[in-house]
């Protein structure tokens, strides 16, 4: 898809006209999930997720046959304040390994059955240092949400992931910013730091917030000046799914405060989207709790990549397939409850 923006002033308003889901799929949804070959509600959250699907799939017989991981990395300017256990050059050589096959995120999704794309962006020039300047500039922010866009193709069920060295600093700054509480509430360990790297994260993060002030106001200013590339794609590629009426599968802690960009932007642009896993980030957990969001898994995951709403795919399938594919107790010749 083309973003049909030119500019961040564009963006937030263009939000507040995207499309719902379609009220009679789903009124249809409902009543045949009410005739199936079970008793009500048996099959617990399944059914409402079935009739989620159909609601975004304008069908009462919603299927998953096309389902898209795409990954988007970047690299930011605070990996150079000892944030992260590892270093910058990390992102582009997971980037070789997923291209290679080798990563955990391929695994899953071959195994969940879903097509796999990769978006490096501009990998040899890091976003600013956020505690000192914009993380990005506007046209830069632009230029990360059209790739988010354009990596929106021939799908019928999307999952965003990310790679970046010290994204989850950007995750938990963008994150306080968004919702308030205090920088440590977002703050977490990311790829393992000690404990002497974990304060200089939380004081990364406190330094971000007060050097941006009133700019962070505004939900899409927010993630301008305190994101990454990554994380403005992955919020590009969610806002392309809206417009197409595609349902997402959310994953971790900083695609999930990638997606909270947009609904504090516009309230009710993530109802297409559900929260696949909550992750062992200690942010994440508070993120999806102010978000409404109830997450599919539990795992303790910390991965990042997709790789918890990869694993969420297949209970997306199920739910699909039951709703399409049960008989009716009509259907079954089975009696109903008297």
């Amino acid at each position: 898809m083309t973003a049909p923006f030119a500019s961040s002033q564009e963006f937030r308003p263009w939000l507040a006209g995207l499309p719902g889901p379609d009220a009679a799929a789903r009124t249809a949804a409902a009543a045949r999930n009410g005739m199936l070959t079970k008793p009500p509600g048996a099959l617990g959250r399944i059914e409402d997720l079935a009739i989620w699907l159909a609601g975004w799939q304008g069908t009462d017989r919603p299927r998953i046959d096309r389902p898209l991981i795409a990954v988007f990395a970047g690299n930011h300017g605070i990996a150079a304040r000892g944030v992260s256990a590892f270093p910058a050059a990390v992102t582009a050589q997971m980037v070789a390994n997923f291209a290679a096959g080798g990563a955990a995120i391929n695994q899953l999704a071959r195994a969940a059955g879903a097509r796999l794309t990769v978006h490096p962006l501009s990998l040899d020039r890091p976003t600013a240092d956020f505690t000192e300047h914009p993380a990005m500039t506007e046209p830069e922010l632009m230029a990360a949400l059209a790739a988010g866009f354009a990596a929106v193709t021939d799908c019928d069920l999307l999952v965003v992931g990310e790679m970046g060295i010290a994204n989850t600093t950007a995750a938990a700054a963008l994150a306080c910013a968004l919702m308030g509480g205090a920088p440590a509430d977002w703050t977490g360990r990311g790829t393992g730091v000690d404990d002497a790297g974990l304060a200089r994260k939380t004081d990364v993060v406190a330094r971000g917030l007060a050097r941006h002030g009133a700019a962070l106001a505004c939900p899409v200013q927010a993630l301008r000046h305190l994101g990454g590339r990554e994380i403005a794609a992955m919020t590009g590629a969610i806002a392309a799914a809206r417009a197409a009426r595609v349902p997402v599968i959310l994953d971790g802690f900083i695609a999930t405060a990638a997606a909270a960009v947009l609904e504090r932007a516009a309230p009710g642009a993530l109802d297409h989207c559900v929260a696949g896993h909550v992750g062992a980030e200690p942010g994440h957990r508070r993120l999806l709790a102010g978000l409404g969001m109830g997450p599919l898994l539990d795992l303790g995951l910390r991965l990042g990549e997709g790789s918890g709403a990869a694993l969420a795919i297949p209970i997306l399938r199920a739910a699909a397939a039951c709703l399409s594919g049960m008989a009716t107790f009509a259907e079954a010749g089975v009696a109903t409850a008297p």
